[in-house]
């Protein structure tokens, strides 16, 4: 089965687990921020960190997020530093993939154990902005 942007993902998820293998658990988010930003630049990828994201309702700005990097403006990345990933971990990187346009997203966890999980939700399935 292939998923979407899949060649890039194992690239990420590449990256993540050389910055995981160097720096092991127990950093803040920021430190695994700025290390993966390197190490995704060192794969020639392009990449944003702390990008905005507004979310609206009705077309009223209700709120503002930021996603912790984008790649290649196509894989939103959330960063945690926790000793396991919850449900509210997952759900907020759905929430960042709703209310862009895109599609995929990695939760990546620098935790005791290193873990990932891989959302994606279409744009076919997002609500149509007024």
């Amino acid at each position: 089965m292939e998923y979407l942007h899949q060649d890039l993902t194992e690239r990420i998820i590449k990256c993540f687990y050389e910055v995981y293998n160097q720096l092991g658990y127990g950093f803040l988010e920021k430190v695994y921020e700025h290390s993966m930003m390197i190490e995704l630049a060192r794969e020639d990828l392009q990449t944003r960190n702390q990008v905005p994201i507004k979310v609206q309702y009705k077309g009223e700005l209700v709120g503002d997020y930021f996603a912790d990097i984008i790649v290649n403006d196509v894989v939103i990345l959330e960063l945690k530093s926790t000793e396991s990933v919850v449900e509210e971990h997952e759900l907020q990187l759905i929430n960042y993939l709703k209310a862009t346009n895109v599609e995929v997203g990695l939760l990546l966890n620098f935790g005791r154990k290193p873990e990932l999980r891989r959302k994606i939700f279409t744009n076919d399935r997002k609500r149509v902005k007024p």
